[in-house]
């Protein structure tokens, strides 16, 4: 298959299906990963598509309709990731009784807390894990486990959540957009969000640039229920309540 010829498949199937892996494309297009790799990067740089980690976007694509796994989206704005989680973590203080959703943001987060003094609750198996190997007071929710983000949810884990009241909440987000508050894709996982983010005083969201003007299918919350945590420099208040807050070099 001629160059021209490859770069018209990938388009069409961007175009279709909005999101694309490295891996679907080898598969369909019966091409090799490396191939596959160096052709979105071209198609990336000559503004065709968005390249990101373990596959591609449509450009324009403001909707986000699927749940990337867990380790493909680990290195995805990694060191924002960190900037965000850091920032997150020095809100944490004594006595505080701390929501933290499951997510690669939120577990960022973690890997900075330093506060033994607050409880934690979170929904996320790794990010228990990780809580009490630092000899944080950890609380696990139950209910079924989603593999692909490594989240419990359900209808279980409604009723665990409800006997709660957090001082703070942290939470990852698919989307960020100015009509459609915050997002994801998954019904289920929405309405644990949705659960804990009214259940805390003040609520957080965790949200790399990659997140902003995207809409996923189920939103949580809207823009003014939550202060979101971004990378840049200042605090903001955009709007009448959103506030942001970009904490780039940190």
């Amino acid at each position: 298959m001629i160059t021209e010829e490859r770069f018209g498949k990938i388009l069409e199937l961007i175009e279709e299906k909005r999101v694309v892996k490295v891996t679907d494309l080898s598969e369909t297009l019966n091409i090799s990963e490396s191939t596959i790799r160096r052709d979105l990067t071209t198609l990336n740089d000559s503004g065709k598509l968005k390249k990101v980690h373990g596959g591609a976007t449509a450009m324009g694509g403001s909707f986000a309709t699927m749940d990337y796994d867990v380790q493909l989206r680990e290195d995805h704005y990694r060191e924002e990731k960190k900037r965000i989680g850091r920032f997150g973590a020095s809100l944490i203080e004594k006595n505080d009784f701390v929501f933290i959703d499951a997510g690669t943001t939120t577990e960022a987060m973690v890997d900075a807390i330093t506060e033994r003094g607050a409880v934690y609750i979170t929904n996320g198996i790794s990010i228990a894990k990780k809580l009490v190997q630092k000899g944080c007071r950890t609380i696990i929710i139950g209910g079924e486990i989603k593999p692909i983000t490594d989240a419990v949810v359900g209808s279980e884990a409604l009723g665990c959540l409800q006997k709660y009241h957090f001082t703070k909440g942290f939470f990852g987000t698919n989307g960020v957009d100015l009509g459609a508050g915050f997002s994801t894709p998954d019904p289920t996982e929405a309405q644990v969000k949705r659960e804990a983010l009214v259940r805390s005083k003040v609520a957080y969201i965790l949200a790399d640039p990659s997140k902003f003007n995207q809409t996923a299918p189920v939103s949580f919350g809207a823009l003014e229920d939550g202060e979101i945590i971004t990378t840049k420099l200042s605090y903001k208040t955009y709007g009448k309540r959103t506030k942001i807050w970009e904490v780039d070099g940190q």
